[in-house]
């Protein structure tokens, strides 16, 4: 019976341009996971330029397009959804072809005379300006196209599309870099953002505003919202502790292949990068019931002590089992804390300001990676390269974790318990 409500939900709940705005997403996800998936170990080893140079780079990029969407929101309020998503998909297509040409032979004179590093940081910048662009277009068109009562679902098969593409993008890449060359997973890249932009065209229409009276953005007021945002010392320091989530998070990306290479002769290191996604996609629903009764804080430390165990697993048994051990273990501490990480944060912000202070609620996850590309590209450089000491990487990586959660029950005792 509720399965049936739900599909009757899907059927009349929904515009089409949900669907439409659905399926660019996944298609685009494929795309940027399969990026994502080889970017560090492409730039490091066919580029050239060394793991340290290679992860600070990747970290910045990924840190520049979770950073850069509550800015990039403008644009969709000032030119619409259309126009923007097809930039977006412009800049991507186009970017992902100049980071491909870094590592293609007929074009190594051309980025010789710029210079490696100066080419890969001009041509990441600028793709990373069209994936700002990618979250407030999807997400705007499925909140405009979805009925009020089935809003929650709209959502989650948004959220689907994006797991989706997270756990079937490093397999694709894989496929490409195995018969093609790595280079080609950005070429690949590039040639589906140029369908989606054609498809954009096409198919995409703008989203009716049903009478809605929503405030216009402009960027004087997202630097005011941020003013207030970054004054507000309780707030914004808990973001910063939880960042240390997604510092080990991004380790997946930034040094994980690497020693899967390296040190396990596990050349196949996109497998291992799509077990998180997987096991988000199976694990959420359940234990997100699981912990629905947990006190939301409750639930983020238990959620982030598993994660940070995942790291001390690797550092102990170092074998291909245990590796997929590990990412599936983090998702599963990922799954924990999700659900419940959210409405922790809303108790931080002012009452009469929630709204403004949870759009910047993602920004842990933009520090994470600004300081994970660094931290990965020195943990590679360090403890694989001058020297071999793998174990050391993962104590380090477990340890920052330890850390962040010791501060982070200190926060709640001293400036939330006190508070209440």
């Amino acid at each position: 019976m509720e399965i049936s409500k739900t599909i009757e939900s899907m059927k009349s709940g929904f515009q089409k341009q949900f669907w439409v705005a659905n399926i660019l997403e996944l298609f685009e996800r494929f795309a940027f996971y399969g990026t994502k998936a080889v970017l560090t170990v492409y730039l490091a080893i066919k580029v050239g330029l060394g793991a340290q140079a290679a992860g600070t780079l990747a970290g910045l990029y990924s840190g520049l397009i979770f950073s850069l969407p509550i800015i990039a929101g403008t644009f969709v309020d000032r030119y619409g959804f259309k126009k923007t998503l097809m930039t977006c998909f412009a800049l991507f297509s186009i970017g992902y072809f100049l980071i491909g040409m870094a590592g293609l032979e007929f074009s190594q004179v051309f980025v010789n005379h710029i210079g490696k590093t100066t080419y890969v940081t001009i041509v990441l910048l600028l793709t990373a300006v069209g994936g700002s662009l990618i979250k407030p277009c999807i997400v705007g068109t499925v909140a405009k196209t979805s009925k009020p009562d089935v809003k929650a679902l709209g959502y989650s098969i948004y959220y689907t599309m994006v797991n989706i593409g997270g756990a079937v993008g490093p397999i694709l890449a894989l496929q490409v870099r195995e018969n093609l060359g790595i280079e080609y997973v950005l070429i690949m890249s590039s040639f589906t953002s140029f369908l989606l932009f054609l498809g954009t065209i096409i198919f995409f229409r703008e989203p009716e505003n049903n009478n809605e009276l929503i405030e216009k953005r402009t960027l004087g007021k997202v630097f005011i919202d941020m003013i207030l945002v970054f004054k507000n010392v309780k707030f914004i320091s808990f973001l910063v502790i939880f960042s240390g989530f997604w510092i080990m998070f991004w380790q997946i990306f930034y040094s994980l292949p690497f020693f899967l290479i390296n040190v396990l002769k596990f050349e196949k290191f996109e497998l291992i990068e799509a077990v998180g996604p997987w096991t988000i996609i199976f694990a959420t629903i359940p234990i997100a019931a699981l912990v629905k009764k947990w006190k939301p804080f409750t639930a983020i430390l238990v959620g982030f002590t598993i994660a940070s165990i995942s790291w001390l697993m690797l550092a102990l048994f170092q074998n291909v089992y245990v590796a997929i051990f590990t990412v599936f273990l983090f998702a599963i501490g990922e799954a924990t804390q999700a659900p419940r990480f959210y409405e922790y944060v809303s108790s931080l912000a002012p009452k009469d300001q929630v709204g403004t202070f949870m759009g910047f609620a993602f920004l842990p996850v933009a520090i994470g990676s600004f300081v994970a590309g660094p931290l990965g590209g020195f943990l590679v450089h360090n403890f694989l390269e001058i020297s071999y000491r793998p174990t050391f990487m993962w104590l380090i990586v477990s340890a920052i974790g330890f850390v962040c959660i010791l501060f982070m029950y200190f926060y709640n005792q001293f400036f939330i318990k006190k508070s209440n």
